[in-house]
């Protein structure tokens, strides 16, 4: 009786979950876990699919950001319009945007461990061949989850728009994701005798980025990991390499460059390792070819502004 009770119970209360809404599980973050179940059982949302106002395609409202240049975080306005494909934010209401983030283009993720606060998210976008990490808060746990889950649902709508013939479900896979791994790892640069920099490294789909810092606004540098039948591959080295911490080396290696990486532990190298192979294991699809075209362009601009000014 208790079983079909709470089979009766789950067909009320999650009669009309948007096939966008995020359904956490119990490794997810706090805020996320918690707002699932009071949308269910205080809310209702899923009862009554009026209260669901993260469905519209709109929404306005402020939230904390943190400036690009120093850790301050400051009140701005958040504008969000599906049928402009666009997130803007202002640092005045009544001004013209101070940033304009293309949604379809845009990933969102929960962040508390990194920005410190419990109801935060981090946005990550490309801008003019770069990516760019903006971090905001909000202290009301509902607000920041409808934030994320009004950007998750303008996204689906979008890609609907796209891929007509694809089913709901599918689309759905294509939403904005958590980052496979973050952590530090050391890395050298590419001459046997540079030193090793210890570097924040975020995998995002296919761009492995570092930073100085877990926080700043930019990544220092950005790997493109492709496919192995274009000749990515990883290899594991247990040979020492001169520093005491970056005791547990290995190789990623790409079509232009091998990148010497290394994490403290056992532990951490297995798990980017796997994280990592399992990237370079699965099939390129044309949004990531053309990512990959932009990094390239980025690179090889780069390298000739270098070579040109004799650095």
């Amino acid at each position: 009786m208790k079983e079909v009770g709470n089979i009766i119970a789950k067909q009320k209360y999650e009669e009309r979950v948007p096939v966008c809404y995020r359904r956490p599980n119990r490794f997810d973050p706090q805020v996320l876990i918690e707002q699932w179940i009071r949308a269910k059982y205080e809310r209702e949302e899923f009862c009554h699919a009026e209260r669901q106002s993260y469905l519209s395609g709109t929404m306005e409202g402020f939230l904390m950001k943190r400036g690009k240049e120093d850790s301050r975080y400051q009140l701005r306005k958040f504008v969000l319009n599906e049928n402009s494909d666009t997130l803007k934010y202002h640092v005045r209401e009544n001004r013209e945007p101070k940033g304009v983030l293309k949604l379809s283009e845009l990933n969102v993720c929960f962040a508390p461990a990194k920005i410190g606060h419990m109801n935060s998210m981090q946005l990550t976008f490309m801008k003019d061949g770069t990516t760019r990490h903006i971090y905001v808060y909000h202290e009301d746990p509902e607000v920041i989850s409808n934030w994320y889950t009004a950007i998750r649902c303008a996204q689906l709508h979008l890609l609907q728009v796209a891929f007509p013939s694809i089913p709901q479900s599918d689309l759905a896979l294509r939403l904005a994701k958590d980052f496979p791994r973050e952590g530090w790892l050391w890395k050298t640069g590419p001459k046997p005798t540079d030193a090793h920099r210890r570097r924040w490294f975020t995998l995002d789909n296919r761009k492995l980025m570092y930073h100085d810092e877990p926080l700043d606004a930019y990544p220092k540098g950005e790997i493109f990991v492709g496919h192995e039948s274009n000749g990515y591959c990883i290899k594991v080295s247990n040979t020492g390499n001169g520093c005491k911490d970056a005791r547990f080396p290995f190789h990623l290696v790409t079509p232009e460059r091998t990148f010497c990486l290394a994490a403290t532990t056992h532990d951490d190298r297995a798990g980017w390792l796997a994280v990592i192979q399992q990237t370079i294991k699965r099939p390129l699809t044309p949004q990531d070819s053309a990512i990959e075209a932009v990094l390239v362009r980025k690179r090889t601009t780069s390298n000739s502004i270098s070579i040109f000014s004799g650095r």
